[in-house]
């Protein structure tokens, strides 16, 4: 026969069970939040008017080299544009976003930036680090749509 001290264990031992599966299911939920919060400030950065009048200027100015473009424009707008590419791409590194989202958010923006900077993307290893993860995907076959 049972006795209550076993019960009482058992009710016991499931009501740690039960705490330990919500607060798992707390952190997941926690971690979502968190990634979406970064992405909705990301996003607020990357749309806002500052950002995208740097863009427009980096991306449609003609130059051989990043001591041409700052000789005849400053360097203003491409170390905004490089910035905030230089953080996506230290947050994808640590996981706290993926490339499918980076890619959803920034096309092939990326891409150009590369083509129109080339070597000197060395000197920022974040921006580095995500234009290497956008090239693995796109050899994989992925893209987005």
């Amino acid at each position: 026969m049972v006795d209550f001290t076993e019960i009482s264990a058992i009710v016991a031992a499931a009501g740690v069970l039960v705490g330990v599966a919500y607060y798992i299911l707390d952190m997941r939920h926690q971690t979502i939040i968190r990634q979406t919060d970064l992405v909705i400030r990301l996003y607020s950065a990357v749309s806002s008017k500052e950002f995208l009048e740097a863009w427009e200027k980096f991306r449609d100015r003609e130059f051989k080299s990043i001591g041409d473009y700052a000789k005849k424009y400053g360097a203003l707008e491409l170390n905004q544009v490089m910035a905030v590419f230089d953080e996506v791409g230290v947050l994808l590194r640590r996981k706290l976003i993926d490339t499918t989202l980076v890619e959803d958010l920034f096309g092939d923006a990326v891409k150009t930036i590369k083509e129109k900077i080339g070597e000197y993307s060395k000197d920022r290893s974040g921006f580095e680090y995500l234009y290497n993860e956008m090239q693995k995907r796109e050899q994989r076959g992925f893209k987005s749509g």
